[in-house]
């Protein structure tokens, strides 16, 4: 399902519980990996990995630490808040397709990245690039994307074997849906409201009005 860009940015959802578990073809999965791939990065550094995960024992695995560090992050909150969070779900680690692990190789294209030498995160903002990509692209093709962040860099390196010093950026669960909810997830919740856009747009310099 081909859709116009600006369509796919506003339809975009952060999918938890709509996935069917149906198979994403071939020649799909790879028109969206391919769309990541042609993300921007910095000195052409493109300092990502995409690792496919659908061994069901690993998905088991990292669910579990997931469920653990959502209930840690639980107990640090107000009687409110955790009222709030109780009935938001926070992955679709098992109901997706497959996961797709995004990782993040600071030593790709070194000694000298052309254009990283004053803004050293420019290698991770390529990757999140790469990141935004894949979910526009899965987004056109009727996929629903999950961003799984409840989970600890060195629990996913030691499970996937990833080499010390690359960081796993995003754990992103995908696959068919039944729906993308109109609203998202968290806002319908009652976690939180979006920012209009007048309150994020600055004229010239920083105005603390416009952030109100």
């Amino acid at each position: 399902m081909i859709t116009d860009l600006y369509d796919a940015i506003h339809r975009r959802r952060d999918v938890r519980g709509q996935f069917t578990g149906g198979p994403i073809p071939a020649e799909t999965l790879h028109r969206v990996l391919d769309a990541a791939h042609a993300a921007p990065s910095v000195g052409l550094s493109q300092p990502w990995d995409f690792i496919l995960v659908r061994d069901e024992a690993v998905r088991a695995t990292f669910h579990e630490h997931v469920q653990h560090e959502r209930d840690t992050f639980a107990a640090t909150l107000d009687a409110a808040a955790a009222e709030r969070f109780r009935p938001i779900k926070i992955d679709g680690i098992l109901e997706s397709t497959l996961s797709v692990v995004v990782t993040y190789d600071p030593d790709r294209g070194s000694p000298a990245v052309l254009g990283r030498h004053a803004i050293a995160d420019a290698g991770l903002y390529s990757a999140c690039l790469a990141i935004q990509n894949l979910w526009l692209a899965a987004t056109a093709e009727g996929l629903g994307v999950g961003w799984v962040s409840f989970y600890r860099e060195e629990f996913v390196r030691g499970l996937l074997g990833i080499p010390a010093g690359v960081r796993p950026v995003a754990w992103l669960c995908i696959g068919p849906v039944t729906h993308l909810e109109r609203t998202p997830d968290l806002e319908r919740h009652g976690w939180r409201r979006r920012r209009p856009l007048a309150s994020a747009v600055h004229e010239e310099r920083w105005s603390p009005a416009a952030t109100a």
